[in-house]
């Protein structure tokens, strides 16, 4: 239930954010007039604009911008016109005139400025116009929806975002009819005060039509709702993400439970190591299958002991198959695949599940995600995120032992990952997974804000935060990573962690590019990571995590800079350890 809470609040939240303010001048312009006829038909109107936007983003996410976006076109040009009538009432007369004609002949009431029909409409435009600015929370549900596909969850996270924004804009439109009541009774000035918000709403348009609703306004806002919605999300909803698991699922129980039947791993678009396997030729054996993908570094600290496990247990009957699930688009490509995992010394086979299809099957969540699967094929266990790697050798004992075997390894699996792979520190790591992509990214400091799909400067802040990051220099930032238009270009990350990832990828057309790390503005010395010297510099040859910083000493605020010397890098994600 506490997830459904938490999108009631984001959706309450909304009405603070600061690209909102361009919608509410309008809003308060319908305060005086009847709820039944005017507000209730917005509010609902609102709502099914929000359940059409999740609609589109389970059928196909990336279409969601478009839509979304054609749709904000049609609301300003809407939200501009109504603007005018409130400030001349003889273009609104001109406006509805074919209205009040036709609106005659089917039934008396609809014919009026402030129709059922008329609120309805204007309550669709102002939900086009509010999800864009809706925050981290309708990110997510949406982005869960694009995943996942249509369901009774997403369904019910969205009515519950939308009742929280529709139960804010409620509360603004009392609000506003007790103003417009007081002002009314003590002043005869309506005609003046509509004209003053038609023209709010004029410049409403214009703010947002010049991008300054997420600009401009959010320099003056004197509320930060995306950060408030963030913290709600690390403090209640970790759990319910599609996430790089970092921590263990706490275990509760002893026994091993019948979680169901393993799904079919059909919908694999190749198999690495192995002839496609399926659950027929897998009877009788015990499975364990692990969601991973190969920039994902709580997967690669994991990969030892699946490892380890798949080459201790093979002829006691064991079984490991790791499912490759993308979290990015050139984790798809099977050549990146196929060294990943030529270069991790992966011997068990691999299902490439670009489509998420098995992903889907399982109705997993998690990178990684571990399924425990006895000779029957039914489900017995399973295990989000590193750790528990104990547990999780005595949960593949038991199964085995369970199918007849006899004579099993005793001991548990003694494994020392290096690089990338060795084990993290647990103790003071403060700084989250931070995407650089506009459509995840949080924490972003460069005061010029994100210029989406399209080049721009940017400039770094005097001074950072901790866990802020900003862009130096020409960059083209899309939805999943930033591209670097001309060199030089900086990232500078202020961080609380031992170690320090960057994913990263070349040039579109694969060549190199040379980059020059700094630890709190010096070379990194005995602090760097394995892809850099000990002066921080490196290339970025393919698409890959990049481990830059490693620090031997204690862990404290610092900050992390990376300059590129070549253009055409692709930035994706910082994660840490």
């Amino acid at each position: 239930m506490l997830i459904y809470l938490l999108a009631f609040i984001g959706g309450v939240l909304t009405i603070l954010s600061p690209c909102i303010l361009p919608v509410l001048p309008f809003v308060f312009a319908r305060a005086d007039q009847s709820f039944r006829r005017s507000g209730l038909p917005l509010l609902v109107g609102m709502a099914v604009t929000f359940s059409a936007v999740a609609v589109a983003a389970a059928f196909g996410g990336h279409w969601v911008i478009r839509l979304n976006q054609g749709g904000r076109y049609v609301a300003m040009a809407i939200f501009l016109v109504m603007g005018i009538s409130l400030i001349f009432p003889v273009v609104a007369e001109w406006i509805t005139r074919p209205l009040v004609h036709f609106g005659g002949r089917l039934q008396s009431g609809s014919t009026q400025p402030n129709s059922v029909g008329t609120s309805f409409l204007l309550g669709i435009s102002t939900g086009l116009l509010w999800a864009p600015c809706a925050g981290p929370i309708l990110g997510l549900i949406l982005t869960g929806a694009a995943y996942q596909g249509p369901g009774a969850k997403t369904s019910l996270l969205l009515f519950s975002f939308a009742l929280g924004a529709a139960t804010s804009l409620g509360i603004a439109l009392f609000a506003g009819n007790k103003v417009f009541g007081a002002l009314k009774k003590s002043l005869s000035w309506e005609v003046w005060i509509r004209r003053a918000i038609g023209a709010a709403v004029i410049f409403g348009v214009i703010a947002i039509a010049a991008g300054w609703d997420t600009n401009l306004l959010t320099k003056f806002s004197f509320v930060n709702t995306n950060k408030a919605e963030e913290h709600l999300i690390h403090v209640f909803d970790r759990d319910k993400q599609i996430v790089h698991a970092s921590a263990p699922e706490p275990q509760q129980q002893e026994m091993l439970l019948d979680e169901g039947t393993m799904p079919e791993l059909s919908g694999a678009t190749a198999w690495l190591n192995s002839p496609a396997l399926n659950r027929k030729a897998l009877r009788g054996k015990v499975v364990l299958i692990d969601f991973w993908t190969y920039s994902c570094i709580n997967c690669l600290r994991a990969l030892p002991y699946v490892e380890s496990w798949a080459q201790k247990y093979k002829d006691a009957g064991l079984v490991v198959i790791g499912v490759h699930t993308p979290e990015f688009a050139f984790e798809k490509d099977r050549s990146n695949v196929e060294k990943a995992v030529k270069d991790l010394k992966i011997t068990y086979p691999v299902a490439i599940d670009s489509e998420y299809n098995i992903w889907r099957a399982f109705h997993n969540e998690y990178w990684p995600a571990h399924y425990f699967i006895d000779g029957q094929g039914r489900i017995r266990h399973h295990h989000f995120g590193e750790g528990d790697y104990d547990e999780s050798e005595r949960v593949i004992q038991e199964l085995l032992k369970e199918n007849g075997a006899k004579g099993l390894p005793g001991g548990m699996a003694n494994v020392a990952g290096t690089g990338v792979e060795a084990a993290p520190s647990d103790i003071d790591v403060r700084s989250p997974e931070t995407y650089i992509g506009y459509k995840r990214a949080s924490h972003f400091a460069s005061p010029e804000g994100f210029g989406q799909d399209a080049r721009k400067t940017y400039s770094l802040p005097a001074r950072f935060s901790v866990n802020q990051w900003g862009l130096g220099g020409s960059w083209k930032v899309g939805e999943e990573s930033a591209v670097l238009q001309s060199a030089p270009g900086k990232i500078v990350f202020r961080f609380h962690a031992r170690d320090l990832h960057l994913v990263l990828g070349p040039t579109k057309n694969g060549k190199p590019v040379r980059f020059r790390v700094k630890l709190d503005g010096t070379a990194p010395g005995d602090d760097r990571g394995v892809d850099v010297d000990s002066n921080g510099n490196g290339t970025v040859q393919e698409h890959r995590l990049y481990q830059l910083i490693r620090q031997k000493g204690p862990v404290e605020d610092r900050t992390f800079e990376i300059e590129f010397l070549d253009p055409g890098v692709q930035a994706f994600a910082f994660t840490f350890g």
